[in-house]
């Protein structure tokens, strides 16, 4: 048995029918039969039942077709451990996908990990639950993370995250009256949830919290991923169950969060890798996992900028920004004739303010130092300089009519009549010209 022997299987089993498949594979179609006959020869089995209608899987053939993809997922992952070598990393870490992980928590993990560790390389694969406890048992992945515990044995779970079940709603539902939404009046509603084929952990727990009331969900769509999910809600076609951080996270415009009444039943994450003996890289980034959900951990990233000192009612006052369209007003130090204390005069408001005395007026400059006044937008500064456009604009016009068009025309014209009313053109619009500017110029104010 060779690699082309069960790539040529592997084509026919996905295809059945030989030509697609020889077409898939660049051959003639008799050469493939001939591999596969040579194949079935050698495993002392029939693989395929073949008629002039039809191509189909033998039980045999079944069975065999469940391994064939592992051994070139393991081919492929020997290659790309030979690369990574050759590019200088020391180690390598398989990590299997399942049922979405937080959005908010991968990137995290993966510069942690890329800043411990840069020297072991991570591949990620997005495979569906039942696949990645498969790789797990034939170490094609080292470890892996799904929303579910039912793994079997050999393969151990470890709850490290925890996100709320919230309901995606679309915006203008007569359900946003509820700040938490009773699981009843969301069962009253269409419903788009994942495909328990795709999503089998998440699928699991969302069936679990929807047991809890004695009454059929009505399912509007299943779907294979949450953006799919978040999309079809902002079109309004149904309600959506997910992790909070999914819907905070998604690009979909008009869709609210809304918890549900009572305890907020809890989406958990949990990490699966295999019992026994795990290596040392391993180890440590099952460490950083878990130190990414814990709040007080000794790897969280301290704040850039220091905590604004809290501003009293003084300060506010000072920071207020001056209003646009209104001039802006020094405050004059005045003497208190009661108290012989300084005050401050805020002019046309009215507003006074105190000061002990031979404390230092508190003098509030609104106006720069050289006692320039800045020009507002909308002020008379920029209807000045729409003036001076629309002014030089005219003259530009003025020298194109009066100076270059009709001087062009007469030197493209090839007769003499022609040239004739052109030139009594020209001297008509020489003489009108200036009067039509003139009268254009008086009512626009120039």
């Amino acid at each position: 048995m060779e690699i082309r022997h069960l790539r040529c299987f592997l084509a026919v089993a996905e295809e059945l029918h030989f030509a697609r498949a020889a077409e898939r594979l660049h051959i003639e179609q008799s050469p493939l039969s001939r591999t596969i006959k040579e194949l079935e020869e050698s495993l002392g089995e029939q693989l395929f039942i073949r008629t002039s209608r039809s191509t189909r899987l033998t039980r045999a053939g079944k069975l065999f077709l469940e391994h064939v993809p592992r051994i070139f997922t393991a081919l492929q992952q020997a290659r790309d451990s030979v690369n990574a070598a050759t590019n200088g990393f020391h180690g390598q870490l398989r990590i299997a996908l399942s049922d979405g992980i937080t959005p908010s928590r991968l990137p995290s993990l993966l510069a942690l990990c890329r800043q411990e560790e840069p020297e072991v390389e991570i591949r990620l694969f997005e495979v569906p639950l039942s696949q990645q406890i498969k790789g797990l048992h034939d170490d094609l992945y080292d470890v892996g993370f799904a929303q579910s515990d039912e793994v079997g044995e050999g393969i151990t779970a470890e709850a490290v995250w925890s996100d709320a079940l919230m309901v995606a709603v679309p915006a203008r539902h007569p359900l946003l009256k509820h700040k938490r939404i009773p699981l009843e009046e969301v069962l009253r509603y269409p419903l788009v949830l994942c495909d328990p084929h795709v999503c089998e952990g998440h699928a699991r727990q969302v069936e679990r919290v929807l047991r809890r009331i004695d009454m059929e969900p009505l399912i509007a769509e299943r779907v294979a991923s949450c953006d799919l999910m978040m999309a079809l809600v902002s079109a309004g076609f149904a309600l959506g169950l997910a992790g909070a951080p999914h819907i905070a996270g998604s690009r979909e415009p008009g869709i609210v969060a809304r918890p549900l009444a009572g305890r907020s039943p809890m989406l958990t994450t949990y990490v699966l890798h295999r019992e026994g003996g795990s290596s040392d890289v391993l180890s440590r980034f099952i460490e950083r996992v878990q130190a990414i959900e814990s709040p007080d951990g000794i790897r969280a990233t301290p704040p850039l900028n220091p905590i604004p000192k809290r501003k009293s009612s003084h300060d506010h006052e000072a920071d207020r920004p001056i209003p646009v369209g209104r001039r802006a007003v020094r405050l004059r130090p005045v003497r208190n004739t009661e108290t012989g204390n300084q005050c401050t005069d805020r002019g046309r408001a009215g507003r006074r303010s105190c000061a002990p005395e031979g404390a230092a007026p508190p003098v509030q400059d609104r106006t720069p130092d050289d006692g320039r006044r800045a020009v507002q937008p909308g002020g008379r500064g920029d209807e000045q300089a729409l003036l001076w456009l629309w002014k030089h604009a005219l003259h530009a016009a003025e020298v194109l009519i009066v100076g270059f068009l009709p001087r062009i025309l007469i030197f493209l014209s090839r007769h003499a009549a022609a040239r004739s009313r052109l030139r009594r053109f020209y001297w008509f619009r020489l003489c009108m010209t200036p009067c039509f500017l003139h009268h254009l110029a008086a009512d626009n104010g120039l």
